[in-house]
């Protein structure tokens, strides 16, 4: 065997290093002609092997297949060349006979003591798949653990990746209600499971019902940062390290961003995983095709009658670029074949639906304006991932800082300003809000905390501006900063993820983002997780409100520096680029467009538009001096014309939008309106002025509107997470004001404290704070009772 050995050990040596970490990433899906007899080398021999030891693997594993192999995987690489020279040599070998040993080796890796080679491998092709499940699960779940054990928060770099187990802190997660057939059906069920309602949710027991009916596919709902990747992560490496749902047999963790790259191609289902997660390749797409057909064939839907259990995850459904057709329910074919080829909408609109694989699991995590999107028929239950508790944000900073008295310093600042320890309820605000605590703390004893997210993405860039002057000079860095913010607005509609031509595209050397990573793992970061032959290097930014954010600053500096409106999609002819050209764009015209845009989208320009808004106000602007050339005289801006449109919207009570309207006003700071409002809360009681039921959608004013949302917001602010549950319990079960319709309890089982502000001034009018009053007594809750009613 020595002279086989050396024939394939020359081979590889002749392989530069980048072709062969491709030749061992091709070898596991490789098998020789006329040859399945024995399963692919296990990636996790072959990932650190050098040449000898892939030799030695491939000769244990093979045999005197092994040639045959090697030279199926060089035709792969296209190395025909050395794949002909490799079967002339071993040809030679034939002749001398030197490979005649090599026909009766041991199979070292198949064989029992009394067992021949025939009969090794025909109990192999023969063995069930009951018996490869668990080797497979292992193998996986190897993989994972390397995968997910450690994570890079926010900015640190490669090296400084931490352990998640140790920077992981437990999100409140509740039940956002089960789907019913009808809202009769939901109250009762509901009265019939108040405490149920109520309780956090282990991550774990997402697919645990409380009604014991079997749950297929469960849709996790929370806003941009609240943690629903990272909760996504945790989820998997417990599975990985058999702490949770050891029933379940093999895990499919599935990004949208990175499906988002698929878009046009075609693939089986076994296909598209083995093109997507790195962890499965030690399955071939036989044996996967083989578990997805029996389970097709089975004809059940039931998980746990299932012969293999699956899950599939889904992350980040607000991210998709994807054409699915999940917006009404249609009866489910009678077959569907697994092993056919399709396109990727195609396959997930089957997966969500039911009709592909309907006993495995499906969960999807997605903003929640996205939530939309599918069918609520495709779904059997909804979680909701409200953020951190209060003690849960104080758990999170004191990971972060170690040092008692610098943790307990930075947490009496966040609580001294009471919106930003309400924000903080966002675990990536949490990260953006320590980094820039941590700094300033550094230089400054007295500090005004910002309040608003674009004042804290803004001071957050402002330390990035900073450590990037260190390493490579103020005019590089600032123009560093211009360059990424024109890849995130570029990038904004089209995907999170983006190549090394994207970078360049925006100006930026691909080359210098390796010599500078110090900056740039800071924004964003590479995400190819193996050798892809013939592909470019792919990254993302760290977190997607960060892409947001740089977008939004792209537009307020092509306006502000060059007079441009990169939001226009107008072609103009040359006489009217001419008059453009002497004429000073209005930034109000830039909203316009963008406030459009945010409500004609799925929630993903959302926090754009709020960051636009908010990056428009003059004090943001004097901080960003050194990115603007205010020196071209650009006009102070009256902000009215904008608060007014808005404001306009605002009176569509059905718009599902209105909440992150309101949160639009807060970004703009108007004295006047904000004046508007002390004089309503100070002048006459909001009681006073309730319009009857009949009345009162109608003739509302938008500063009283704004009132009552205050007032009602900082109200449930003060209660605690388990009285707000049942401040919203109590809301939908009070038969009153018959004229206005009854909020569906789905709607109102998801909702934070924000959004259910938003439903009862949508629904009731000026008449929710008396409602609120209600609710509170029937918690006997009389002093915030009384304080509401002082109040109004």
């Amino acid at each position: 065997m020595a002279t086989v050995q050396k024939l394939l050990l020359e081979t590889l040596e002749m392989l530069g290093n980048e072709d062969f970490e491709a030749f061992r990433w091709h070898l596991p899906q490789e098998e020789p002609e006329n040859y399945s007899g024995f399963g692919p080398i296990p990636w996790y021999k072959l990932e650190k092997a050098d040449r000898m030891k892939t030799v030695t693997l491939m000769v244990q594993t093979y045999s005197h297949h092994v040639v045959e192999l090697a030279k199926t995987v060089l035709r792969k690489m296209s190395m025909n060349d050395l794949a002909q020279k490799l079967s002339d040599r071993s040809s030679e070998l034939k002749d001398t006979g030197a490979s005649s040993i090599l026909s009766l080796a041991p199979l070292l890796s198949h064989r029992s003591a009394s067992s021949s080679r025939l009969g090794d491998v025909e109990m192999h092709k023969l063995q069930p798949l009951e018996k490869l499940i668990e080797p497979f699960q292992r193998t996986m779940q190897t993989h994972f653990k390397r995968r997910f054990m450690f994570v890079q928060e926010g900015m640190a770099e490669k090296t400084e990746e931490q352990c998640l187990k140790d920077i992981f802190t437990e999100l409140y997660i509740t039940d956002g209600g089960e789907m019913p057939i009808n809202e009769q059906h939901e109250i009762m069920l509901i009265r019939n499971s108040r405490k149920t309602a109520v309780l956090p949710i282990d991550p774990s027991d997402i697919f645990k019902s409380p009604i014991v009916k079997p749950l297929r596919t469960v849709l996790t709902t929370g806003v941009a940062g609240i943690g629903k990747t990272i909760l996504v992560k945790k989820f998997v490496l417990d599975w990985a390290e058999g702490k949770k749902n050891p029933d379940v047999h093999l895990i499919f963790p599935f990004s949208f961003s990175e499906l988002n790259q698929l878009k046009g191609e075609r693939f089986s289902l076994a296909e598209l995983i083995h093109r997507s997660i790195w962890e499965t390749r030690d399955i071939t797409d036989e044996d996967l095709n083989l578990i997805f057909a029996k389970l097709q064939a089975s004809g059940n839907c039931d998980f746990n009658k299932s012969r293999y259990k699956l899950l599939f995850v889904l992350d980040g459904l607000d991210e998709s670029r994807l054409q699915m057709d999940l917006t009404r329910s249609e009866p489910q074919p009678v077959d569907f074949d697994v092993t056919q080829s399709m396109s990727v909408e195609v396959l997930l609109t089957a997966l969500i639906s039911g009709n592909l694989l309907p006993s495995a699991r499906v969960w999807i995590t997605t903003r929640p304006a996205a939530a939309s999107q599918i069918h609520r028929d495709f779904i059997k239950r909804k979680t909701v991932v409200r953020g951190f508790t209060d003690p849960q944000k104080e758990e999170y900073f004191k990971k972060k800082f170690p040092d008692e008295e610098q943790g307990s310093r930075i947490i009496a600042h966040i609580k001294a300003s009471q919106s930003l320890f309400i924000m903080c309820h966002i675990p990536v605000f949490c990260w953006i809000t320590s980094t820039v605590l941590q700094d300033k703390l550094k230089s400054q004893a007295n500090i005004d905390l910002p309040t608003t997210l674009t004042e804290m993405y803004t001071e957050f860039l402002l330390y990035q501006i900073r450590q990037t002057e260190e390493r490579c000079g103020t005019t590089k860095s600032i123009r560093y900063i211009k360059s990424l913010s024109k890849l995130a607005f570029d990038r904004l509609e089209k995907g999170n993820l983006f190549y090394e031509t994207d970078l360049k595209d925006s100006g930026i050397d691909s080359l210098k983002v390796s010599q500078n990573a110090g900056v740039f793992t800071e924004v964003f970061k590479d995400v190819r997780k193996w050798k892809d032959n013939g592909k470019e290097k792919m990254y993302c930014f760290v977190h997607l409100t960060l892409q947001e954010y740089l977008a939004a600053l792209h537009v307020v500096m092509s306006l502000i520096n060059d007079n441009k409106n990169v939001l226009s999609e107008q072609k103009l002819k040359l006489v009217d680029l001419c008059t453009l050209c002497r004429r000073i764009t209005p930034i109000t015209e830039v909203h316009e467009i963008a406030i459009e845009k945010a409500l004609s989208s799925n929630g993903q320009l959302d926090l754009f538009l709020r960051f636009l808004l908010g990056l428009s106000l003059q004090t943001n602007q004097d901080l960003l001096k050194r990115l603007l050339n205010t020196s071209k005289g650009f006009p102070q801006t009256d902000h009215q014309p904008t608060i007014q449109s808005i404001k306009e919207r605002m009176r569509d009570n059905t718009s599902p939008e209105w909440s992150n309207l309101f949160h639009c006003l807060n970004e703009l700071r108007d004295d006047a309106l904000v004046k508007e409002s002390q004089q309503n809360l100070s002048s006459e009681s909001v009681a006073d002025r309730c319009l009857s039921p009949a009345q009162g959608k109608q003739q509302i004013s938008e500063a009283a509107m704004v009132t009552v949302v205050k007032l009602l917001l900082e109200t449930l602010e003060m209660l605690t997470n388990e009285d707000f549950e049942a401040f919203r319990w109590h809301l939908q079960l009070l038969e009153i004001y018959s004229d206005f319709t009854q909020i569906p309890w789905y709607k109102l089982q998801k909702a934070d404290r924000m959004e259910t502000v938003t439903l009862m001034v949508q629904t009731y009018s000026h008449h929710a704070v008396e409602l609120a009053k209600m609710v509170l007594g029937k918690m006997n809750m009389n002093e915030l009772v009384k304080k509401l009613s002082d109040r109004s």
